[in-house]
């Protein structure tokens, strides 16, 4: 065997034996196409001062790379993304060059407003020759607050226009779905219809769990709408994807939903399936039921990544959360995470290439 090879199937075994309930000899079985695709590239777009998170890439008309993201600013710790967050823009040449900040593109707007006190989850998308800038505010700098908005604009450049209500409101009291909408997840469907997929969960669970670690189980809805403003019908079926049945409160956030081939395709954060460092990756054929997830991407130990011991107030350290891809030509090039760490020790982008 070569030593190429040999360090290959060390590396993979290595990373097997931290999965639990999974046998060895058939740990390809868990493991999808897609996350053996993968090669890190490493960090980008590291602010003094600020963490980086939910990074959004797109490429513009003069083919250099368009990065929408949110930061907040760091004394504020993790938790600032609830009550403080922005969303910005930047650009690079390549996916793999230096990304430059150009400007702030959403910002929270004060009392009054939906979006009030966070601006939160951007995820860009180019529908019907106009770019939406799909995202999540609040208006209390809490959790039961958090709804979907939709700003489009001609121009990455801008202007944004800004939407005075939310895209979609969570469900009566009771409901799955009744504390927020979050995690914004669109594509345009073949049939001409505009499918959002949102993550929710039940305000009961999470205000009477006696766990402080369990606040509520999250699940995935979606909603239909015949028009790209809405409005926007949930489907009757909802959730979509609901992992509470596996026990130990598995769920699952973060998804990034797009088409291959007539397929869906899903990206999410793992959180119970096989542990809370990796990443999941799932298909469908309608978009309503979806396959057993497999493993779409593993954590920094798994890619032999050299990270300094983490401060006691990251505690996300290690895992790569809000997996977005860039699309080149119509195939997906590059896989956009964040990640706590990097040199100011907060957080960052971490870019992924998929190697064919």
């Amino acid at each position: 065997m070569k030593r190429r090879e040999f360090v290959e199937q060390l590396g993979l075994s290595s990373a097997m034996m931290l999965l639990p309930g999974l046998v060895l000899g058939s740990s390809d079985d868990h493991i999808s196409a897609f996350a053996k695709k993968l090669k890190p590239v490493g960090r980008t777009l590291e602010m003094e001062g600020y963490y980086v998170w939910c990074n959004s890439p797109i490429e513009g008309p003069d083919g250099r790379i368009h990065l929408f993201f949110s930061r907040w600013i760091a004394s504020k710790k993790m938790g600032g993304w609830i009550n403080g967050s922005e969303i910005c823009h930047a650009i690079a040449d390549t996916p793999e060059s230096e990304f430059k900040f150009q400007s702030i593109v959403l910002s929270p707007r004060g009392p009054g407003y939906w979006d009030a006190t966070t601006c939160h989850n951007p995820s860009i998308k180019k529908v019907d020759g106009k770019y939406c800038l799909f995202f999540m505010g609040n208006s209390n700098g809490k959790t039961n607050t958090k709804r979907i908005g939709l700003a489009t604009a001609d121009s990455l450049e801008g202007p944004w226009q800004r939407p005075d209500q939310p895209l979609l409101l969570p469900g009566p009291q009771g409901a799955w779905d009744d504390h927020c909408t979050t995690n914004p997840a669109f594509i345009k469907h073949p049939n001409g219809q505009y499918w959002l997929f949102y993550k929710s969960w039940n305000t009961k669970e999470y205000e009477t769990s006696t766990d402080p670690l369990v606040k509520g189980n999250r699940k995935y809805g979606l909603a239909i709408a015949d028009e790209l403003e809405g409005p926007y019908i949930k489907y009757s079926g909802n959730p979509v994807i609901d992992f509470s049945g596996r026990g130990n409160n598995t769920q699952l956030e973060d998804a990034f939903v797009w088409l291959d081939k007539g397929r869906f395709k899903m990206l999410a954060r793992d959180m119970g399936v096989f542990n809370h460092q990796y990443g999941l990756y799932m298909e469908s054929k309608n978009g309503k039921h979806w396959r057993e997830p497999e493993i779409g991407y593993f954590n920094a130990d798994y890619y032999h990544i050299n990270q300094p011991p983490p401060p006691k107030y990251l505690n996300k350290y290690g895992r790569f959360e809000r997996p977005q891809l860039l699309f080149q030509n119509g195939k997906p090039t590059y896989l956009f995470t964040t990640s706590q760490g990097g040199r100011y020790m907060t957080a960052s982008p971490f870019i992924f290439k998929i190697q064919s």
